[in-house]
């Protein structure tokens, strides 16, 4: 059963961080609050850890598109191909915040993701999941937790996505009420830029 951990957005304790980091270097999967909605998440390094959100989520893990959360925009360089002065402006304007950015990956990327071509970035506005990847030396993948309510979408509750994922994962993460508006997705691969899902984020940041 999953351990459940309470983190303080505020003030995130080191002791809970590295708990969490511990059980992710071990091919651990986590539940963790962002600045939109919970997400699961592991090691982007770990491949039995990242096949087994890819089942979790029924698909095959090389046709998976899963994001990547960053700490900040510092190592964006081992990740995707070298970008122009006005994408990094634009992504320093966004960062942190509730977006996903989809940009031309690199050849430094781990060997699971070298076929893909584009790679999502997130940075949350979110002290908790920041933390734990700054402890963790590199990004965790990140793939939305949906709720089988239709209407609902998203659960929020933390108490809630424990009942429901305590079996299949190896962390839930409680950093309080998480939302129910998931990222807004932009492609900056493609000219002009692309709006693949609006979400909390808002679109004109872009301009």
């Amino acid at each position: 059963m999953a351990k459940f951990i309470k983190i303080y957005p505020q003030n995130p304790s080191q002791k809970e961080v590295d708990c969490v980091v511990e059980i992710l270097k071990k091919g651990g999967l986590i539940i963790y609050p962002t600045d939109t909605v919970y997400s699961l998440g592991c090691d982007i390094t770990n491949k039995k850890a990242l096949e087994k959100v890819a089942r979790i989520k029924g698909i095959k893990l090389d046709k998976a598109n899963f994001s990547f959360v960053c700490n900040d925009l510092s190592n964006l360089s081992d990740y995707v191909k070298q970008i122009d002065t006005a994408t990094y402006k634009l992504l320093k304007r966004a960062l942190p915040g509730a977006y996903t950015f989809i940009l031309e990956g690199s050849s430094l990327l781990p060997k699971l993701f070298k076929r893909k071509k584009t790679v999502g970035i997130r940075v949350p506005d979110n002290t908790i999941i920041r933390q734990i990847v700054a402890t963790l030396g590199n990004p965790i993948v990140s793939t939305s937790i949906y709720d089988e309510d239709e209407i609902l979408e998203y659960t929020t509750d933390p108490e809630l996505i424990f009942e429901k994922w305590q079996n299949l994962v190896d962390v839930v993460i409680d950093g309080g009420f998480g939302g129910n508006i998931p990222s807004t997705v932009i492609d900056l691969t493609t000219e002009p830029i692309t709006i693949i899902r609006e979400g909390k984020g808002y679109l004109d940041i872009i301009y």
